[in-house]
């Protein structure tokens, strides 16, 4: 046997190990990447969380851009009469509070009470976008 392999021989049986370097493992990784509020950074923000996003599921981005759709949300998100909802529009209400989740998350405070509409991922998003634009001028 070479070194590296690990030999089982019963219950009591003799373990080589492999030798791994915890040190090198990023310690954020799998985890949303979060937004620090600089304009500049913004782009490579987005970057890293639409990826971070397509990665969990390609829906949220989508979500994130078009909307809820015809979903009736109140100004904080949540729905006004879940109980009325399709099998379908429950699917994109819980989604849709997956990436809302995560921009409440990533967002320095400060960035979320700047945002006049908080309902949707995508009035949030595009109020992001906006206040990048405005303070990278």
């Amino acid at each position: 046997m070479s070194v590296g392999e690990s030999s089982v021989s019963g219950s009591g049986g003799n373990h080589n190990s492999i030798p791994y370097d915890y040190g090198d493992r990023k310690a954020d990784s799998g985890k949303v990447p979060k937004f620090n509020g600089d304009p500049e950074e913004f782009s490579w923000w987005k970057t890293n969380f639409y990826s971070y996003d397509m990665g969990l599921d390609e829906e949220l981005w989508d979500i994130l851009e078009d909307g809820v759709g015809d979903l009736d949300l109140d100004e904080e998100g949540a729905v006004v009469d879940r109980k009325k909802h399709t099998p379908a529009q429950k699917k994109i209400y819980k989604k849709h509070h997956k990436i809302r989740g995560s921009l409440v998350l990533v967002i320095p405070r400060v960035e979320y009470m700047k945002m006049s509409d908080k309902s949707t991922a995508k009035a949030m998003f595009a109020s992001l976008l906006f206040i990048s634009m405005n303070c990278s001028r």
